[in-house]
């Protein structure tokens, strides 16, 4: 796996990302502009598709670490967990995150932030009071090595694409239903609004699914690599990620907008089930008895 080429293809990923959801909102705006023969629906799309994209390169760090209920730290609160991270961001020659915790039992953790001058590493205290020092280092050193192969900045920008999907289809809804934006003297433009709300409706969540599949599963292998790198010790990221496999409680404040971000799948009652080739595509984390085995001495 080369890790320089794949930090280049992160960083294209997510401005690629970015391009397409500003010219599929341009086009939407472009239909309805048509379909009611005003030029200013057009210019909002326009507009609202360069703010959301603005918004998320600059605030989508702060969204996600709000709706994960992560709060900031200080070294007094947790000198540990500081004393860990200072450790190995001096080693990986990056600069210090800012560190949260999020109160939940459920072991996990995540990075995110749109650079490495601009990042945080948030952690649960179930994960915290589950893992020993070896094995909180493989953890930190695999959440660092997201900043270092510049893969947060595409996995925090789609919290917020995705959640604008979902706002879209249900605009789209409601406006087939009440028909807000219909005209009085054109009633195949109330038809088209109708129809396209239903089909907005039916393929948000297969949108949402594949914007996250386009951050592709590989960035936690790649993960995983860079974290054996800076620890120089394969066994204690291993060791924590077969014991956080083995904790079923699932994240308290997890939604499928952020549930990519984690080093384990949120969702932990659903893993098991998680077998089948086609499954397995539409995973957003691969399973941990493969990262495990790969960190073992094995192969992708």
């Amino acid at each position: 796996m080369n890790i320089s080429h794949q930090k280049a293809k992160n960083t294209q990923k997510t401005y690629l990302l970015m391009f397409l959801f500003l010219i599929v909102v341009i086009g939407i705006g472009w239909v309805f502009s048509y379909v009611f023969e005003n030029q200013n629906i057009l210019y909002f799309a326009i507009g609202f598709s360069l703010l959301i994209n603005i918004f998320s390169y600059w605030f989508s760090d702060k969204i996600v670490l709000k709706m994960s209920g992560a709060k900031l730290i200080s070294r007094n609160d947790n000198r540990d967990l500081f004393d860990s991270v200072e450790r190995l961001v001096r080693q990986s020659g990056l600069i210090m995150p800012k560190l949260y915790i999020i109160n939940d039992p459920s072991p996990n953790a995540f990075a995110t932030g749109r650079n490495a001058k601009n990042s945080a590493v948030a952690v649960t205290t179930g994960l915290l009071n589950l893992l020993d020092k070896r094995e909180l280092d493989g953890v930190i050193a695999h959440e660092l090595s997201h900043i270092s192969n510049k893969d947060i900045l595409i996995a925090t920008v789609v919290v917020v694409l995705v959640g604008f999907v979902s706002l879209l289809s249900d605009f789209f809804i409601r406006m087939s239903i009440f028909g807000g934006l219909k005209r009085n003297d054109n009633n195949q433009a109330g038809g088209i609004i109708t129809i396209v709300g239903i089909v907005l409706a039916i393929i948000a969540p297969f949108i949402v699914i594949l914007i996250q599949l386009a951050i592709s599963r590989k960035r936690e292998f790649l993960a995983d690599a860079s974290a054996v790198s800076l620890t120089h010790n394969s066994s204690g990221l291993a060791s924590a990620l077969e014991k956080i496999s083995q904790n079923h409680l699932p994240i308290k404040k997890a939604s499928r907008a952020t549930a990519h971000l984690y080093i384990s799948d949120p969702y932990k009652q659903k893993q098991k089930i998680k077998t089948g080739f086609l499954v397995k595509m539409f995973m957003t984390h691969p399973p941990i008895e493969e990262r495990v085995r790969v960190l073992r001495g094995g192969t992708i």
